[in-house]
């Protein structure tokens, strides 16, 4: 009797940490069974993927969707349907909500919002100087992926902006945390060239590269200090790259696609459709990080995304708030830096599933390995098409690449077994689950 599964994906070229092959995939029971040939198997479902690239799922390491708080900007729902239209099986969402995500109640609220998400999900638990002594077991409640610390404002009001509370927080830390680099004390004494520029090209003046290097500087001080691991996040500068490559030891590094695809000039084409934290810098520094990546000093990319309504982010600059839409537009971003020879598909699957499956020691996902969470995103690497605002499911429902045309687009979305996606088009119901981490956390 042939082998009977719940998927079977055929006819599609596989990427995974072997390499390229072509095979079909046998799911069953949510999880990976069996590679090969598997034309006569019994499938209850089966996916023809002639033309298409089959990837490991992408995760994405840092969103912010907004709920509780801010339905207007985004929910946990809309976040993650633009999510898995972008490809994207499986997010980490960030603490700075309303009210913020501090205490083990705040948790269970998002987890309790989060049965309506398409994809799988986790959320960071927020570091402040009340919660620095409880954060060791706070991190390690089911559903939290670790531990967030802003350095230097941002939206939302998390900040730890001293060096005395970022020791204790450390300190009582086990797992792995990520970290928004800028330094407080220096931007508040910047801010008044923001203010007379008045325009958003003010942006990388004002958040200039030493209020990112600081921080960084600082931030790693301290973790050398206490022996722990830190994440840090979107990074903008050539100067931070160069020090963090010195320091793989104790720090990982994130990149974000605008900050490898937009440059200073873009602030003139799209003014604050360009703002974020830390900002869009001069294109030398955007060559910067694409060394970084080809060097493999970046472990992970993140969208950051960060939405905002339009009729916000057309107050005058610098009211105006910082943050764009990302988890939509990750992937195909990426795929078109892919298509003109950036980086390669492997080192991509590397960015987008192995890196984060290592760095914070996810359970069962981003391999396509038997016994793995069934996930897979489905690609067109030759699609060619453009990005437009109409395609964002975003609450927000806009993107910086409005207009951008490109090459590869992902058209199919499996998450544990469940196409979600198929065709680019969403299918069945949202059955986003919270992931699981392994047991046993590394020794610092």
């Amino acid at each position: 009797m042939p082998e009977r599964y719940d998927l079977v994906v055929t006819n599609g070229e596989v990427v995974s940490h072997s390499g390229r092959a072509r095979f079909d995939i046998g799911i069953r029971d949510g999880r990976f069974a069996a590679f090969g040939d598997l034309a006569r198997a019994d499938a209850s479902e089966r996916y023809d993927a002639t033309g298409l690239t089959v990837l490991p799922g992408v995760i994405d390491t840092q969103v912010h969707f907004r709920e509780p708080g801010a339905p207007n900007k985004e929910t946990l729902a809309s976040g993650s349907r633009g999510a898995v239209l972008g490809g994207v099986v499986a997010v980490f969402e960030m603490p700075n909500t309303d009210p913020l995500t501090t205490t083990p109640e705040a948790l269970a609220d998002k987890l309790s919002r989060a049965t309506g998400m398409w994809c799988d999900h986790a959320f960071y638990m927020g570091a402040t100087g009340e919660n620095a002594e409880q954060l060791g077991e706070l991190e390690r409640l089911p559903g939290c992926c670790g531990v967030k610390i802003f350095m230097g404002s941002s939206t939302g009001n998390l900040l730890t902006e001293d060096d005395e509370t970022l020791s204790r927080i450390l300190s009582n830390l086990n797992r792995r945390c990520a970290v928004h680099a800028e330094d407080e004390p220096r931007l508040k004494e910047r801010k008044h060239l923001a203010e007379a520029e008045g325009h958003p090209r003010a942006h990388p003046v004002w958040r200039d590269v030493e209020t990112a290097l600081t921080a960084t500087r600082r931030l790693l001080a301290l973790a050398r200090q206490h022996g722990k691991r830190v994440h840090v996040l979107h990074i903008t500068t050539a100067e931070e790259m160069e020090f963090l490559a010195a320091n793989r030891d104790l720090a990982s590094v994130e990149v974000t696609p605008q900050h490898l695809t937009l440059d200073a000039a873009d602030y003139e084409r799209i003014g604050t459709r360009a703002q974020m934290n830390p900002p869009v810098r001069e294109a030398a520094h955007r060559e910067a990080l694409w060394r970084a990546v080809r060097d493999g000093v970046v472990d992970v990319l993140g969208s950051d995304h960060a939405p905002h309504t339009l009729e916000e982010k057309a107050q005058p600059y610098p009211n105006s708030p910082s943050g764009m839409t990302g988890v939509q537009t990750l992937l195909p971003i990426m795929l078109d830096h892919v298509a003109n020879g950036r980086l390669t598909l492997e080192r991509l699957v590397d960015l987008t599933s192995l890196g984060p499956q290592r760095l914070f020691q996810l359970a069962g996902k981003g391999r396509i390995a038997r016994g793995y969470d069934a996930d897979l995103t489905l690609v067109d690497l030759k699609a060619k098409w453009t990005i437009e605002d109409s395609w964002i499911a975003s609450q927000a429902g806009w993107t910086p690449f409005h207009g951008k045309q490109i090459t590869g687009k992902p058209l199919g979305t499996v998450i544990r077994g469940n196409v979600v996606v198929r065709d680019g088009a969403l299918q069945g119901d949202a059955l986003g689950q919270p992931m699981r981490f392994q047991e046993t956390l590394p020794r610092n």
